[in-house]
């Protein structure tokens, strides 16, 4: 069958076409700039690449443009819209209603709805989705795959906040998680790389992107993760600020005189490696300002390398060993010298990284010496194909 896997976000539409029985991808693409003026960027498999500027007032107008661009007789992927079989949507935030995907009725909806405040940038964006796909393709199924769904086998351990009981109950305030999907695809496939069954292994994986979050995976289990209520906990990042002192965000307020709201856009979009580098946040920049001799850029990849060090031993500590550690996304899979700077003076722990395998860039690879007691991989995740494989198991 074929499954239309649909990701938006507040202003952009990214999507692949995927024909499930062979896993390949027919057809890719990405909107952006919707309610702006919009552009359409879209390559169908063995076919050239084009960009569009077209009128995109909002998500509707977008997925008819995606639905155009798939079946155009000429740089199409299918000749009809009959031919696809149901839509994979991925969606951000499902509190603690979600543990798994679902099938999306009125009631899933609605239930998406009332997680809106956990995920205000995504979440409405996710639903405008969902309808212009109902509405377009009416009675081709929807499925809903979340972000936050693979970590709901936490223990309460490690998803309460030492902080009164009542919000917890009252308002859900807690750990969730993010980035799911990946981490479930990429431990998966790391167990098939150590020759185990997934509830025999203990494996710890870095989804490090402009957005960062490790995960312990434990017996095919989220047990622990570095994100929490919102995706700005954790490491630094790209322009997130990752864990600080609460207090801070007061003893800046008085020392600037800025407002919450104003505190909140500088942790998520002015902190992180941006903020430390004094405005890259893009890896390969930080590289090149080091190598020019920017003790800054040097500064943000160290304390960034630093901080994945850090949670990897934790997470080891409470899975009670490892053995395996997982390398994916954008930096996981395409910046050697991160992960060589993660995994250094680690030969305590039965870490040793090949230093010509760790050359390695975008492809699957084990990094670590034939004798490594805790085997190193750089495995590229497919969030798109994961979201394709749920829709199929449920419809």
């Amino acid at each position: 069958m074929k499954v239309l896997v649909i990701n938006c976000g507040s202003s952009s539409l990214k999507y692949q076409l995927i024909d499930s029985d062979t896993e390949e991808l027919l057809a890719k693409g990405l909107c952006e700039r919707i309610a702006v003026d919009g552009r359409l960027t879209h390559t169908t498999t063995g076919k050239e690449k084009y960009t569009k500027d077209l009128p995109m007032p909002d998500h509707n107008a977008a997925v008819s443009y995606v639905l155009e661009a798939l079946t155009d007789k000429e740089t199409g992927a299918i000749t009809d819209l009959s031919e696809i079989d149901a839509v994979g949507h991925r969606i951000v935030h499902g509190g603690e209603k979600f543990a798994k995907s679902v099938v999306i009725t009125d009631e899933v909806i609605a239930a998406i709805e009332e997680c809106n405040d956990l995920a205000p940038l995504h979440n409405p964006a996710n639903l405008i989705g969902i309808r212009a796909c109902q509405k377009l393709m009416p009675g081709v199924p929807n499925v809903g795959v979340f972000d936050t769904a693979f970590h709901q086998t936490m223990p309460d351990k490690a998803y309460i906040y030492g902080i009164p009981y009542e919000y917890y109950t009252d308002y859900k305030i807690r750990r969730y998680g993010f980035h799911g999907t990946s981490h479930s695809f990429v431990s998966k496939r790391t167990a098939e790389l150590l020759g185990k069954n997934i509830e025999d292994t203990k494996i710890i994986v870095c989804h490090l992107g402009n957005g960062s979050s490790i995960t312990a995976v434990k017996g095919g289990k989220s047990v622990d993760t570095t994100m929490g209520l919102t995706p700005l906990a954790g490491v630094i990042m790209g322009t997130r600020s990752g864990d600080i002192d609460p207090a801070i965000i007061e003893f800046l307020a008085n020392k600037t005189g800025k407002n919450i709201e104003e505190i909140n856009t500088i942790l998520n979009k002015k902190s992180g490696v941006y903020g430390l580098s004094g405005g890259f946040s893009d890896f390969r920049d930080l590289g090149k300002g080091m190598e020019e001799g920017n003790d800054r850029c040097r500064l943000a990849l160290d304390v960034f390398a630093y901080g994945v060090k850090k949670y990897i031993g934790a997470y080891a500590a409470a899975m009670g060993g490892v053995d395996a550690i997982a390398f994916t996304a954008g930096i996981g899979e395409n910046n050697p010298y991160v992960r060589n700077l993660a995994m250094s003076d680690m030969e305590y722990m039965g870490i040793t990284i090949d230093q010509e395998a760790n050359k390695v860039m975008g492809d699957e690879k084990q990094i670590s010496t034939p004798d490594s007691k805790v085997k190193v991989f750089v495995v590229p995740t497919n969030e798109e194909l994961a979201i394709a494989r749920e829709t199929v198991a449920l419809v």
